[in-house]
């Protein structure tokens, strides 16, 4: 029986054949020719990925949180955005969720059938107590992952905000989802291998709602990351660089300064109420 994968954009044949005749150099020029086309591509979406976060704002201010579902690839996209959302805006675990279809197991190796079973996501979701000031957003390249759809669809009824990232237009994911946003980048270089340009346009996406959503909850200051985890060496020299051009302090003190309060937000604004 056809799965009538051939009408699906992320599944068109390669504009390219014969990859195993080209040159390494050959190889590359057209991967990234393909490349080039994704931002295109996610330029046209804006509008879809602005009502969306002019959504999940409020909710997210109320003490919302955001989850990501997906499967493979897709799957992997959201737990990298959400794990990186602590770090880099200093906001608590739990407040953005990543969620593979599998289990933690599947994000190093591929589990089989999770993605088919159109109960699961539900279930995983219900372990976090999610509820009506939460949001959904499901991803999925083809728009047709049973894991997402019966995700989005449960939390939709149970009035929950559902948004979703796919690649092909018309998907029966987006259907479920009341803020589709739907990237179509067309056939990958090597045929349905959607880990490629479709996987770039999610992770552009992907940062391009969780960056936006953290601006608008006040966790970067002008363009900086002021409440970012001081994790390594680096992150604590980055910070107090920060400082000292904020302050116009001395390297030494704008150091100090971040290692006693732990962040650039606080360490700016005990010197300025100190003074």
């Amino acid at each position: 029986m056809s799965l009538g994968l051939e009408k699906l954009a992320t599944e068109s044949s390669s504009h390219y054949d014969n990859l195993e005749k080209m040159s390494i150099n050959e190889l590359l020029v057209n991967i990234n020719n393909e490349d080039k086309t994704v931002p295109n591509a996610v330029e046209k979406c804006i509008p879809q990925i602005e009502a969306l976060v002019s959504q999940i704002v409020p909710r997210m201010k109320a003490g919302g949180r955001i989850f990501y579902i997906g499967a493979g690839t897709s799957g992997r996209l959201g737990i990298v955005d959400a794990s990186e959302c602590p770090p880099t805006f200093g906001v608590p675990h739990g407040m953005v969720v990543g969620i593979m279809a599998g289990g933690d197991k599947a994000i190093r190796k591929a589990v089989e059938n999770a993605e088919d079973d159109i109960e699961q996501a539900w279930k995983d979701l219900a372990e976090y107590e999610i509820d009506e000031n939460d949001t959904l957003i499901g991803i999925a390249a083809s728009g047709r992952t049973p894991y997402v759809i019966g995700g989005l669809r449960t939390a939709r009824q149970k009035g929950i905000l559902t948004g979703c990232v796919v690649c092909n237009a018309g998907s029966a994911v987006a259907a479920e989802a009341e803020y589709p946003v739907e990237a179509v980048v067309g056939p990958e270089f090597v045929t349905g291998s959607t880990r490629m340009k479709a996987g770039t346009a999610q992770k552009l996406i992907l940062n391009m709602i969780s960056t936006a959503v953290m601006i608008q909850l006040g966790r970067v200051r002008g363009n900086k990351m002021v409440d970012m985890q001081l994790t390594n060496i680096k992150l604590v020299e980055r910070a107090t660089r920060m400082v000292m051009n904020e302050l116009n302090i001395p390297h030494e003190e704008a150091h100090e300064l971040v290692l006693r309060y732990g962040s650039v937000r606080n360490a700016v604004d005990n010197y300025k109420q100190a003074k």
